[in-house]
């Protein structure tokens, strides 16, 4: 299970899994993972908010824990598994949670300086309604959703170039159409993610299980904060 791609080949379909209670406790424990992450998340976010210094030193810098972002999400998902540690897997997940929030941390922090804390507000709920709503629908469908791991892949790809481009560019418009294009590719990667994540559980298999719901929380924590810095910009567009 060193690879993504695999999952869909080596995972039992949603169709073949028994809904059981050591699946219900596999799942609480990756969504539990995933809530200490937005958890911590917010408490760093609040550091910056409080220290405009440190937000506007480290603000300035964004591009290099943006990097390094990319690679703990392109790295660290193989690492999880391919380690067989769970210790490892904690560590990978943390880091990850530790780029998130000091590179959305800034950004709250303007948001909040500039009498807008409303709209944080406002995106957070709206992120979760989404995120619950489209998670539960990957949990539940019946439909077999293994074979969009490649397109989505292709998608991705494409809308982080998109961003990128952008970056030079700083086109307000195209940065709104980029983020309703990312919201809607994540709300699908969200309900795609849910069930590969279920399709991992193995009964019996507790140490597998465990680095299962570390991976599960990687994976779902960063469809969650994707998708609330996007409707966040959406909100700050739709403002201005």
């Amino acid at each position: 299970m060193n690879d993504l791609n695999q999952y869909s080949s080596t995972t039992r379909t949603g169709e073949g899994l028994a809904v059981d209670e050591g699946l219900r406790s596999y799942m609480l424990g990756v969504y539990n993972y995933m809530g200490l992450g937005l958890a911590a998340t917010a408490v760093i976010a609040m550091l910056f908010i409080s220290n405009p210094a440190l937000s506007a030193a480290v603000g300035g810098l964004s591009f290099i824990p943006f990097i390094a972002l990319i690679g703990v999400s392109w790295f660290g998902s193989k690492m999880i598994f391919s380690t067989g540690s769970r210790a490892v897997a904690h560590g990978i997940y943390w880091l990850y949670v530790g780029l998130w929030a000091v590179l959305i941390g800034p950004m709250v922090a303007a948001y909040v300086g500039l009498g807008m804390a409303q709209i944080v507000y406002q995106a957070f709920f709206i992120t979760a309604a989404m995120f619950g709503a489209t998670s539960l629908y990957g949990y539940t469908t019946k439909r077999d959703m293994s074979g969009m791991g490649g397109i989505l892949t292709m998608i991705g790809i494409g809308l982080l170039l998109a961003i990128v481009v952008n970056f030079f560019f700083a086109s307000t418009l195209m940065s709104l159409l980029i983020s309703f294009a990312v919201v809607i590719f994540m709300a699908v990667v969200t309900a795609f993610e849910t069930q590969m994540i279920k399709n991992l559980y193995r009964e019996g298999a507790g140490e597998a299980n465990a680095r299962a719901s570390i991976f599960g929380a990687f994976a779902l924590y960063g469809a969650f904060v994707t998708i609330f810095i996007h409707i966040l910009n959406i909100l700050g567009i739709m403002r201005e």
